[in-house]
């Protein structure tokens, strides 16, 4: 089985990690307010040590399937924020073997211009009552320190199989 494939295999287990065990490590206090997206910072990883055109496709695939499955307000929102600010993170960061603090920097950045756009479609389809003062508070900057850690705890294994899938002979130079 090719890298790759072992990779969308990964994100995938890791989607029905966080939507299973996810929700039992989650306090009960902060079950309402925090949904942190451990995917998203995977798929970061990937945008970051593979390519941003990969990062899009991702984040709009596995955005779909959050959508499809975790039906919300609206189809299209998870996609469409994870698919673009997953791109802009991309376009930044165009260091192919980023170090520890680019990387955090990233996932600091990338978190919260994810939560922006989702609270910003929300905002704009009239769905969230919220400020973003208070959504910043008491959401965002809660799943941005999850999120945060999640990247420090998975750094060195990803980057290592990313390094690998990068340096696959198999892989021809025009994918």
């Amino acid at each position: 089985m090719k890298r790759q494939h072992v990779m969308i295999l990964l994100l995938f287990v890791l989607f029905i990690l966080q939507g299973t065990i996810g929700f039992w490590l989650t306090p009960p206090s902060l079950q309402g307010k925090v949904s942190p997206n451990l995917l998203f910072v995977a798929i970061l990883f990937a945008t970051i040590y593979y390519h941003r055109h990969t990062g899009l496709v991702l984040g709009l695939i596995f955005g779909l399937l959050h959508d499809v499955v975790y039906y919300g307000e609206m189809i299209g929102t998870y996609s469409f924020a994870m698919g673009v600010s997953a791109y802009i993170i991309g376009l930044i960061f165009k260091t192919p073997r980023a170090p520890l603090p680019v990387m955090m920097t990233a996932v600091i950045l990338g978190s919260l211009l994810f939560d922006s756009m989702l609270f910003g479609v929300y905002k704009l389809f009239r769905i969230n009552p919220d400020s973003y003062n208070w959504a910043l508070l008491n959401q965002m900057l809660p799943d941005l320190l999850i999120h945060f850690a999640f990247a420090l705890l998975i750094y060195v294994p990803v980057r290592k199989q990313l390094d690998l899938i990068a340096k696959d002979p198999r892989r021809s130079k025009a994918s």
